[in-house]
């Protein structure tokens, strides 16, 4: 047996890497045409509605084109990227060496042959295609033959019939290759030649141009001027415009989707937080925590999973089709995160069930991966409640916006010292206001009073992180 390795295209589609997102913009292309690849290699990056994502090229080959530029959006599903790929094909020994008729080397391929493009994730698309067989002077006509002597012998009526094959020019190799080289068609040409054979001379003649015909009157008309670009609306010495697309525009629909959805209720208490800053400066130097972030916002993520633990009715989310509240028996706990990109709401799986120092580690695994720019969709999915800290940037507190589908998202202000009455006497202290907003249909006043109130006391008392969790 031997083996006939042939070249096929096959394109690369936009996936769906987001779980139903519908469209994605290309970042930047890893790759150029002639770059080889291979089966797993990133060749771009995309932006998603909820992500930044690298995506691997699914086989092996070398580009031959990339159909969009950089910062163009995507629909899912469209071809990105064209590759070559190389496939082998077996043919039998005997049918490989013979020589084939002068007429295959001029037949074309009939459209659709070869293999069809596949999107990753979704499979072999079915087809009714196949490969023409490769024809040898053996096999030139079986199926017509069989047809007619199947008719012929009473078998029964011919299922279809096969045509009769038209009958080819004849020339000689030069000649064709003269045709082929001045793009004239054989069967166009009436030859000229003893026994009806092509000449070159009849090739020539064919693709001589046409005798000009006489001039008409030419007939001038004004030219006219291309339709002058439009002038913007606004001042863009003073102004600029920005594109809505990308996190930012699923970050809008989100926010207006929930504040005009979800009840907002918004509560707030300023706690002494002396005592956890010097908590947080002890774990510090235990070995325990080595190479970990510890920081307050460890201290508060634990009280409030603390505090859920102790009000679980506050971890649910509303079922609008259903009619239901649905309670969850776990934490997928949220971290707003301010990026160039837009607002981004990464969130870390379980938080419930891990210790300190686990949480800690989870916590800088997801600062690192946001400031990448590298958190990918599924980290932003299944949130159950979230934190903002919007201390860092100085402000005192705020009214958060529920996260879409969650129950509670706690605000987190800047601790700064301040005059606090501590054991009856006016004493500089570390102190900060906490802000909780919750959705008023699953959480009422008594519920949501009483777990922003535990937060507080745990900050105040971090001791009671043991006793109470």
């Amino acid at each position: 047996m031997t083996t006939m390795t042939e070249t096929s295209v096959r394109e690369f589609k936009m996936p769906d890497v987001g779980e139903g997102l519908t469209e994605a913009e290309i970042l930047k292309w890893y790759v150029q045409p002639g770059d080889t690849v291979t089966d797993g290699q990133v060749v771009c990056e995309v932006e998603t509605a909820k992500a930044a994502v690298e995506l691997p090229i699914p086989y092996d080959g070398v580009v031959r084109d990339l159909h969009f530029p950089e910062g163009t959006t995507v629909d899912v599903g469209t071809p990105i990227i064209a590759v070559a790929v190389s496939g082998g094909t077996a043919v039998p020994a005997q049918a490989a060496e013979a020589p084939a008729p002068p007429a295959a080397e001029e037949e074309k391929k009939p459209e659709g042959s070869g293999r069809q493009p596949v999107l990753v994730g979704y499979g072999v698309a079915a087809s009714s295609t196949k490969r023409r067989p490769r024809k040898g002077p053996e096999a030139l006509v079986p199926q017509a033959s069989t047809a007619i002597q199947t008719e012929l012998n009473g078998h029964g009526p011919v299922a279809e019939p096969v045509e009769a094959p038209k009958e080819r020019p004849l020339a000689k190799p030069p000649v064709r290759k003269l045709a082929k080289d001045l793009g004239v068609d054989l069967a166009t040409i009436t030859p000229s030649g003893p026994d009806g054979i092509i000449t070159r001379e009849d090739v020539h003649a064919a693709a001589a141009p046409a005798p000009a015909a006489a001039p008409e009157p030419v007939t001038t008309v004004p030219a006219v001027s291309a339709p002058p670009a439009p002038v913007p609306s606004y001042d863009t010495a003073r102004e600029t415009r920005i594109p809505i697309k990308g996190v930012r525009k699923v970050t809008a629909a989100a926010m207006v989707g929930s504040a005009f959805t979800a009840p907002h209720v918004t509560e707030f208490v300023t706690v002494d937080v002396t005592r956890t800053l010097k908590l947080v400066e002890e774990l510090k130097q235990d070995k325990e925590f080595a190479g970990l972030r510890v920081n307050p916002l460890l201290l508060i993520a634990k009280a409030l999973l603390v505090a859920i633990r102790r009000n679980p009715e506050v971890n649910a989310s509303w079922d609008e089709a259903a009619q239901e509240i649905v309670l969850k028996h776990y934490v997928n706990l949220g971290i707003a995160a301010a990026t160039p990109r837009g607002l981004m709401v990464p969130n870390i799986k379980d938080a419930h069930a891990k210790t300190l120092p686990q949480l800690a580690e989870a916590l800088g695994e997801l600062v690192s991966t946001t400031r990448e720019g590298r958190t990918s969709p599924a980290a932003m999915q299944g949130g159950t409640v979230t934190i903002t800290n919007v201390g860092v940037f100085g402000v005192d507190t705020g009214t958060p916006i529920l996260n879409p589908g969650e129950s509670a998202i706690l605000a987190v202000g800047a601790i700064k010292l301040q005059p606090w009455v501590h054991k009856g006497k006016v004493k500089p202290r570390q102190v900060t206001t906490l802000a909780l907003s919750f959705d008023h249909r699953l959480v009422d006043g008594e519920l949501g009073s009483k777990v922003l109130a535990d937060v507080a006391a745990i900050l105040e008392q971090p001791k009671r992180l043991i006793s109470w969790a």
